[in-house]
């Protein structure tokens, strides 16, 4: 225990102030990956087969079978969905108010799904540009220790101020690439959910004005 301690010590004295930075950025990195997993879990945003089962329900004018059907989802497109479905049937506004109010809860969900990935998409650009910058100055302190010892420069001088210097793009490097894998992957998953919004939506607006019963809230 004792040893790992030093050796701890020891590595965070020859990174210098940028490797302690690096190892913040890490933390909050690991802190916003694991918050934005649980989010979308709870999203459960790998379910879209509720929207086909809502598609049904209001082709066949079974309105209220298809909300319950939307309650029992969590995901972003049963909230847009369920704004689309209620307008229409209710009749109390024109399509295009409709329309507006679908699109405007599309943003709001996807602008919420998107929460905390802008400072994850920083952490991912800044961590190898901070490993780089300590880089470059251990390379001066380097230069400065060979300077410093004139004609008595030892080789280990100058390989041992490299391998410090390299440690701080080391940890960038570290740190940036599992944080680019975990940003893909939400925005992968924000895209998925923003195309199920819009081809669900389209496809209500497309089932109304084509198909739908003079009485929707009739239940077969």
């Amino acid at each position: 225990m004792n040893a790992t301690f030093e050796r701890a010590s020891f590595l965070l004295g020859a990174g210098g102030p940028v490797l302690i930075i690096l190892l913040i950025l890490s933390v909050i990195a690991l802190a916003i990956i694991l918050m934005k997993y649980w989010h979308f879990r709870k999203l459960d945003l790998n379910n879209n087969s509720f929207v086909q089962h809502v598609l049904d329900y209001w082709r066949a004018g079974q309105v209220n079978a298809g909300m319950v059907e939307l309650y029992r989802t969590s995901h972003p497109a049963a909230r847009v969905l369920e704004i689309a479905i209620r307008g229409i049937a209710e009749r109390r506004v024109d399509e295009d108010t409709i329309r507006e109010e679908v699109a405007r809860e599309g943003v709001e969900q996807v602008e919420e799904m998107r929460t905390l990935l802008r400072p994850l998409e920083v952490i991912a650009t800044i961590s190898p540009l901070l490993g780089l910058l300590g880089t470059v100055m251990g390379m001066i302190s380097a230069f400065q220790q060979m300077e410093a010892a004139g004609t008595q420069v030892s080789p280990s001088i100058l390989s041992g101020g490299v391998w410090e210097a390299l440690l701080t793009t080391a940890v960038g490097l570290a740190i940036a690439i599992p944080v680019v894998i975990a940003l893909n992957w939400f925005e992968s998953k924000v895209d998925k959910a923003r195309h199920t919004m819009e081809d669900a939506a389209t496809r209500i607006f497309t089932i109304q004005m084509s198909s739908l019963p003079d009485n929707p809230d009739q239940e077969e």
